[in-house]
């Protein structure tokens, strides 16, 4: 049989795993992915880790030793989902030292509460980055107007960073201005840059998904005819500013320092709409140095039917910019499109924080009292306590 996400990576998109639990980690699952169907990485968000606590017992352990300790809520969110993060850049490992340092990154992400406030943000990411203590983690950055400085200031302390949340080209362009600037600082300040690592994750799904239902409200045929097409329309065009940024004179001399450029990173590429091809995010959005972070279910829809044909984005720049054209004469304002995404985007990552600080304190109380069970692995989580850096 043809092996086709080994395709895609030959193609040049590195493929990452959107998801992450401890379930994931103890069964061997997330190294079964990396060494069977050519994952190279791993992306987490506050979304993840709350449905991952709140379906397994596996946490129960150190849920209730961090109740004996006294350790507050926050904090033990930090402990919880930086052990596990921990524990995956372990797996990860082979990856990225195969790749010089390249794949084999494991993100986290800064409290998106915080996501508005540049100095709360930047202090965020240097306590993850010792928490974690690996050198394949990436932190997540969302893409926000305050955001910017922080992503610079946190790349020029030598910490890598994932920026999400990006839906627009214009916040694209200042996100890759940040990037820049942070390792022009990161080099003044005496890191070495070949260690520091970055990825651009763009949204893509999403963007179809507000697109259409605006197209729908219009009703004409002609909007209706342009349902679908928005998304990877989008993403084609950032793809078109990475290429340009990135053959500059400015890049090349940080080239030279030994830095790595920033890939674009495809984010959010399962279809919300059934009607839609389940792998088209990832078919759709093949160009040399890009990243493709999905979720299990396209990863083995791929591997099952998915068509690798070359390069599909470097020569649709004009049939993207005629998409865009053709939204703008239906009515769709694109501008508040992406306003009303980056807005719901963060409140979503706002809401799953809150959902995953609650259930927490649902579990340390329960286990104050002596209801939380030990788990029945707990004999096999001590070795890989010791692995992670525990509690």
């Amino acid at each position: 049989m043809t092996d086709k996400l080994n395709e895609l990576t030959a193609a040049g998109v590195a493929v990452w795993l959107d998801d992450l639990s401890r379930v994931r980690l103890s069964s061997g699952g997330l190294d079964q992915l990396r060494r069977e169907k050519h994952v190279a990485g791993v992306t987490t968000n506050p979304t993840i880790f709350a449905k991952a606590l709140s379906d397994a017992d596996e946490y129960n352990w150190q849920l209730r030793d961090l109740a004996t300790r006294g350790i507050e809520v926050e904090e033990s969110v930090r402990m919880l989902t930086t052990y596990d993060v921990r524990w995956a850049c372990d797996v990860m490992r082979p990856s990225y030292d195969g790749s010089a340092g390249v794949d084999g990154r494991v993100s986290i992400e800064v409290d998106p509460r915080v996501a508005h406030d540049s100095d709360r943000t930047v202090a965020e990411a240097k306590a993850l980055w010792w928490l974690v203590d690996r050198p394949n983690l990436f932190i997540k950055i969302p893409a926000t107007e305050e955001g910017l400085s922080a992503i610079t200031d946190t790349l020029a302390e030598g910490i890598s960073v994932n920026v999400t949340l990006i839906f627009g080209l214009d916040r694209y362009s200042a996100v890759m201005e940040a990037f820049l600037a942070g390792l022009e600082q990161a080099k003044a300040n005496g890191h070495d840059l070949s260690t520091i690592g970055s990825v651009a994750s763009f949204f893509v799904s999403r963007v179809d998904a507000e697109v259409d239902k605006r197209l729908e409200k219009i009703g004409s045929e002609q909007a209706k005819s342009l349902r679908g097409k928005a998304a990877v329309a989008n993403a084609q065009l950032a793809y078109e500013r990475y290429t340009k940024v990135f053959s500059s004179d400015r890049w090349k001399a940080l080239a030279d320092a030994g830095a790595h450029p920033q890939r674009p990173l495809w984010a959010s590429t399962s279809t919300k709409n059934p009607d839609y091809r389940d792998v088209i995010y990832v078919e759709e959005l093949i160009a040399p140095g890009t990243v493709n972070t999905m979720p299990e279910s396209v990863i083995h829809a791929y591997a099952d039917h998915g068509e690798t044909r070359g390069d599909t984005i470097t020569g649709a720049y004009d049939a993207a910019r005629k998409v865009f054209a053709d939204l703008e004469s239906v009515g769709v304002d694109m501008a508040d499109v992406i306003a009303t995404l980056e807005r719901e985007g963060v409140e979503k990552f706002e809401a799953s924080w809150q959902e995953l600080l609650d259930g927490v304190r649902k579990s340390l109380e329960a286990a104050a009292k002596g209801k939380g069970a030990p788990n029945k692995a707990a004999k096999g989580n001590a070795k890989a306590a010791e692995k992670a850096g525990g509690a």
